[in-house]
């Protein structure tokens, strides 16, 4: 018998993101993951080494390589889109249910638990580095294309960076102190 998850996987990087706004650099699910996944591994050792956390650091990292990868099947869904109404909210998730489930069907059976907790994450601190990691990203696209003269972002980097905030969590608020400024600076100047 074959299996086709790995091969389904690969197709992150047929999966644009930020479809309704134009972009300088477009941007896909694969090389957001892997952001997602650097950034959270730095939130994880930010919020254990200077906030008393106890994230499992791994976890985070590897939870983060799979955040989006329902977007296969789902495509990327726009945040005002998702998040304008309660009732398109609760369809969505049903929706990302359903997609994960699709995913997991195409692995052994040995190998689906292993995968499972991934793609039907439950909630937990890991969790919450990884959405917040996850806004960091957006945040640093926005900052981007802002930095190249689009002003397509400035909406979206202001929402996004209150959001990050309204999330409460320390590691997100000083990378954001002490990191994210870099962002805004040439090549030259890091």
């Amino acid at each position: 018998m074959s299996f086709s998850f790995y091969a389904m996987l690969s197709r992150m990087k047929n999966i644009s993101r930020w479809a309704l706004m134009h972009n300088t650099r477009s941007e896909n699910i694969c090389e957001h993951s892997h952001e997602v996944a650097l950034l959270a591994h730095a939130l994880a050792l930010l919020q254990n080494q200077y906030f008393g956390g106890n994230v499992n650091v791994e976890k985070c990292v590897v939870s983060a390589l799979y955040h989006d990868a329902t977007e296969i099947i789902t495509g990327d869904m726009p945040t005002p889109v998702k998040y304008d109404n309660p009732a398109i909210c609760e369809a969505y998730k049903q929706v990302e249910e359903l997609a994960a489930n699709k995913l997991l069907s195409l692995l052994p059976a040995e190998l689906e638990p292993h995968y499972h907790e991934l793609l039907l994450p439950a909630e937990s601190e890991e969790q919450r580095i990884v959405k917040a990691a996850d806004k960091l990203s957006a945040l640093i696209k926005c900052i981007e294309e802002v930095k190249q003269g689009n002003r397509e972002f400035m909406k979206a980097k202001k929402a996004t960076e209150k959001a990050l905030r309204g999330m409460k969590l320390e590691a997100a608020d000083y990378f954001m102190k002490e990191f994210l400024p870099a962002y805004e600076l040439t090549l030259d100047e890091l």
